[in-house]
């Protein structure tokens, strides 16, 4: 339960740098907006971006792993539709939104369980 809620906290981090750094994505909000943000966007993740990973798997192969990458763009721009506290201003900016958010989550991760295993 204490990874999933690190976790948590690193997506809704990477999120807020991601909107932090790119001009085309915005918050409307403040912590609690980022968290409401990360949990509805693991939520998306988990259910609809497997169902559509799942569904596009062979094109995912064919592109050695980098159709994944326009998935969780799309699960980027859906999260932002449905939550009037993220603004994604296009499909080009999702996209590089999902890298960077990638790219934080991953190292926001490897701090927290670096931190957690010195206990």
């Amino acid at each position: 339960m204490r990874k999933f809620l690190w976790t948590w906290l690193a997506i809704a981090i990477a999120i807020g740098l991601t909107a932090w750094l790119l001009p085309g994505v915005k918050v409307n909000g403040g912590f609690f907006a980022l968290l409401l943000i990360a949990a509805v966007f693991g939520l998306v993740n988990a259910v609809i971006g497997r169902i559509l990973k799942l569904l596009t798997l062979p094109l995912t192969l064919m592109t050695l792993g980098l159709f994944s990458l326009v998935i969780n763009a799309l699960m980027l721009l859906l999260t932002a539709w449905w939550l009037d506290r993220l603004d994604v201003d296009g499909f080009l900016t999702a996209l590089a939104a999902t890298l960077l958010i990638s790219l934080f989550s991953t190292i926001a991760q490897m701090i927290v369980l670096r931190g957690n295993r010195r206990n």
